[in-house]
Formats: structure tokens, sequence, C-alpha cells
């Protein structure tokens, strides 16, 4: 099943995030198998990453959560918020 990850950072974390991003990239790029699409949610300019979104393919919520859970950017306490729902692909 997808799951969608939504991660909001906190207010003026992008130095937080800048040093913390490689090893969320590693992190990533070990469950690249579950990944079904993931990338920075950006801020009005279209450019600052204000959070993270990832569609990730998990047998249950259970997975999800700890995934979520392990992720670097959550171990170094950038996010302000963080939401999983199940996603269902109706297009294209």
């Amino acid at each position: 099943m997808i799951f969608m990850i939504r991660c909001v950072d906190k207010p003026d974390s992008g130095e937080l995030r800048q040093t913390t991003r490689e090893a969320h990239l590693a992190y990533i790029r070990e469950h690249l198998q579950d990944v079904y699409c993931a990338g920075p949610l950006l801020g009005e300019d279209g450019q600052t990453p204000v959070g993270s979104l990832l569609l990730m393919d998990f047998p249950t919520r259970a997975y999800a959560e700890a995934f979520a859970e392990g992720d670097p950017y959550n171990h170094a306490g950038l996010f302000q918020e963080v939401e999983i729902k199940p996603w269902k692909e109706v297009f294209p």
C-alpha cells in the first residue's frame, strides 16, 4: 500500500535541514525499493525547502511510521509536523 508521508519543517530551520541533508538522502537510498516518489516541499518562492513529501510503498502503516521515525531529519528535530495517510493513485 502506498503511504503519503508529509513532513513540515520547523520555522527558520534551513541550516538544520542543510547539515542533515546527506544523512537523510543516504537513508532514502537505503529504502529506495520502497520509494514511489519523494522530494522536498517548497516555499512560495519555489526554491526554499520547507518540508518533505514522500509516497512510500509499505505493507502496513506501522512500517510507514517506523520509516518516518527513523529519518535523520526527524532525529535532528527538523520537523514541526509529520502526517501519514494511505494514498491511492487515480491518475494518470
